[in-house]
């Protein structure tokens, strides 16, 4: 199992409940592949560094977990198409 972090923004124009409802499928989607979840940072409401979908700002969010080498992968094929997601991004963590 290799450690990885999931940084994810959400959109700023949702409301607290669907912003919730977006990352606890994040949770699940992981989850589902295999994923082991060890923490979540919510960071909060953020200014971007550059405007996205004529938005200024957005929610961050860092979810760390353990996982197989092909989750990574199959994460960010569902967020890709996730409603509420305007960036995301997933990196190893070396050890």
């Amino acid at each position: 199992m290799n450690k990885y972090e999931l940084a994810v923004v959400v959109s700023a124009k949702i409301e607290d409940d669907a912003r919730t409802a977006v990352i606890e499928k994040v949770k699940k989607t992981i989850e589902k592949h295999g994923g082991q979840i060890t923490n979540v940072d919510d960071w909060g409401k953020k200014k971007l560094a550059y405007e996205i979908e004529k938005m200024t700002e957005g929610f961050y969010y860092f979810i760390q977990f353990d996982a197989e080498a092909t989750t990574p992968a199959e994460i960010e094929s569902r967020m890709r198409i996730m409603d509420g997601v305007i960036r995301y991004l997933c990196v190893k963590n070396e050890a």
